[in-house]
């Protein structure tokens, strides 16, 4: 079993400072002169590692724009969203300051075969519930334990809306499949990644008129990104190029209007010179019984033909193609 790192409590921290403030603890005990020491500020996270996951940021201004048109048809106003620059902590960490209620809802990324969480909270489900539902845009005290059914459609209808908006923001760095999961109330049925693991976390700020913003998260876990890491440090936008469909279409019915000369070998008499020597106008040449007709587009043989006759005219039906 590996051995992993445990951060201080804020209990422990306090003893530990007590002790050195009371000369208990002396801080240059056991420490050896010729090693370098560096300065460690409690609670920071060394992010060098990790690099700037410049692509990331891009996605989620991306997704903050497309995401509009999810909340517009329920509060009827155009809200601001604005996203924050993404956040490293253990999932530990980041659920401790959830409160004991909360939407969770967890889906699965196919093609990074790894999962994240969706958090909103339930002020900001009500303000959407109420305003779905011809009221008006106004705060509401969050004093209750569980949503309601109709909460839970609303909860529903975002979390689809916001799964599509991902997925296009996504698009241009990598497609994604998201497909959900399960959905929790509690933080701690939530089960997205060990405590101790760590995870990005994408926080949105939803600004709206005359009450308070709401915000919510998205969660990656860090093991998810990781293998697409050095494309997420790229400042590359996209690689991908969108289809032009209307160009396909109009290059599709050029290419249909393009003539081509066909022809078909009805027979191929062979008769010696003398007889050629003696025809004149007029003469009848008998042509023998054959199998099938040759049926050539542009000199190429494509198909075996049958002779026949239609309006009185002489024609050859297509039977099999070569």
């Amino acid at each position: 079993m590996s051995n992993t790192s445990r951060k201080l409590s804020s209990d422990e921290v306090s003893a530990l400072m007590e002790g050195l403030q009371s000369g208990e603890i002396d801080s240059n005990s056991g420490i050896n002169n010729d090693v370098e020491v560096s300065d460690f500020t409690f609670g920071s996270d060394n992010l060098e590692l990790l690099g700037d996951y410049y692509a990331l940021r891009l996605i989620n201004e991306r997704f903050a724009r497309l995401v509009r048109s999810i909340f517009l048809p329920m509060i009827r106003i155009q809200p601001k969203i604005n996203p924050f620059p993404p956040e490293v902590k253990t999932y530990d960490e980041y659920s401790a300051g959830l409160n004991s209620f909360m939407s969770l809802t967890t889906s699965r990324i196919d093609e990074l075969r790894g999962s994240m969480l969706l958090v909103l909270e339930p002020s900001f489900v009500s303000v959407l519930t109420n305003c779905y539902y011809g009221g008006k845009l106004a705060n509401f005290p969050s004093t209750k334990s569980e949503f309601t059914a109709t909460e839970d459609r609303i909860i529903e209808i975002v979390s689809d809306g916001i799964t599509q908006c991902l997925q296009n923001a996504w698009k241009d760095l990598m497609p994604i499949t998201i497909k959900h999961q399960s959905r929790e109330i509690n933080p701690q049925f939530a089960t997205l990644v060990e405590a101790s693991d760590s995870v990005i976390i994408c926080s949105f700020v939803v600004q709206l008129p005359n009450i308070d913003s709401a915000s919510f998260d998205i969660i990656y876990p860090l093991q998810t990104l990781k293998p697409i890491a050095s494309l997420l440090r790229s400042r590359i936008q996209s690689d991908v190029i969108d289809d032009d469909t209307s160009w396909n279409e109009r290059l599709e019915k050029s290419i249909m209007h393009v003539p081509l000369p066909i022809s078909a070998i009805l027979s191929e008499p062979s008769v010696s010179l003398s007889e050629l020597i003696k025809f004149k106008e007029g003469d009848i040449v008998n042509l023998p019984p054959v199998d099938g007709v040759d049926f050539f587009v542009k000199d190429k043989l494509l198909f075996k033909a049958e002779i026949g006759e239609t309006n009185s005219q002489v024609a050859v039906s297509l039977k099999d193609r070569l």
